[in-house]
């Protein structure tokens, strides 16, 4: 397949948003064009931050993939930087082609050019598929996550 990454466009957020709305385990999304200023504006912080960048896989002129990467550096492990892979979706129609392994060997690449010493991710407990693939590319599961929803 002959698919593309880019930095992601304000003109993909429908199909993005189509992406997430799809996602059986998702976060509630919806593409009512209603909600369309919401996404919007989350577009407009991403696009504004230099720690994160949105990125859209691309075929044949559609998106059929998305991830966003977060750069974070800490104190500990002596001033360690990380990158944070959240978001990461594949379309449905488009899953077992491989897509997903690209967005990921990505992601890995990038950080290893930005001098990054460690690639994190979280995945929902009840995405067992996921998990799979993630440990395949040699991901471990080495800590709990935590959330609380405050909205």
């Amino acid at each position: 397949m002959d698919m593309t990454i880019r930095e992601a466009r304000e003109d993909d957020i429908p199909a993005l948003v189509a992406i997430y709305a799809a996602d059986e385990f998702g976060h509630g999304d919806s593409t009512d064009p209603a909600l369309l200023p919401l996404y919007s504006s989350a577009f407009a912080a991403i696009s504004e931050s230099s720690a994160e960048t949105l990125y859209v896989a691309e075929a044949g002129g559609e998106i059929i993939g998305t991830f966003q990467i977060l750069m974070t550096t800490t104190l500990t492990g002596r001033g360690t930087t990380a990158m944070i892979i959240e978001a990461v979706q594949t379309r449905s129609d488009q899953r077992g082609k491989g897509i997903g392994a690209k967005m990921m060997a990505f992601c890995i690449a990038e950080a290893r050019a930005r001098g990054a010493s460690l690639v994190q991710l979280t995945s929902n407990v009840s995405r067992t598929d996921a998990h799979r693939f993630y440990e395949r590319l040699g991901f471990t599961r080495s800590h709990a996550g935590f959330k609380m929803k405050l909205t």
